[in-house]
């Protein structure tokens, strides 16, 4: 999305009261606009398992040319695991196979943590 501050808040209302993690896209366009919003795993209050391999093939199946990934901390800590860190290693590893940047990973906690804000990305 053109406005990252726009993301972040629609985030924060999609996920803010969730007991339980959610783990999704944003799917975006090659001009960075918007296609869809996808929650493609639910979880526990602390872990939602995330296949990259069903992330490439939602971004193939919506055509995008670029995502933001996002998922909840229902504890309000936004700050990401070791597994968070991880995760999106492999999630960015297996789209960067098919040509497909990850612009951002954002956790909604009682703030938003952006890893490309902390040079995570």
């Amino acid at each position: 999305m053109a406005e990252p501050q726009r993301a972040k808040s629609f985030l924060r209302l999609h996920l803010g009261a969730l007991d339980h993690e959610v783990f999704g896209i944003l799917h975006l366009d090659n001009r960075h606009r918007l296609i869809a919003i996808e929650d493609l795993f639910r979880g526990t209050v602390d872990l939602a398992p995330v296949y990259p391999r069903e992330v490439v093939k939602s971004v193939i199946e919506h055509k995008s040319t670029a995502v933001i990934l996002y998922h909840n901390h229902p504890s309000g800590r936004p700050h990401p695991s070791s597994a968070d860190e991880e995760m999106t290693r492999r999630v960015k590893e297996a789209l960067a196979l098919i040509d497909v940047p990850v612009l951002d990973h954002l956790i909604v906690g009682e703030q938003i943590y952006s890893f490309a804000e902390h040079g995570m990305i």
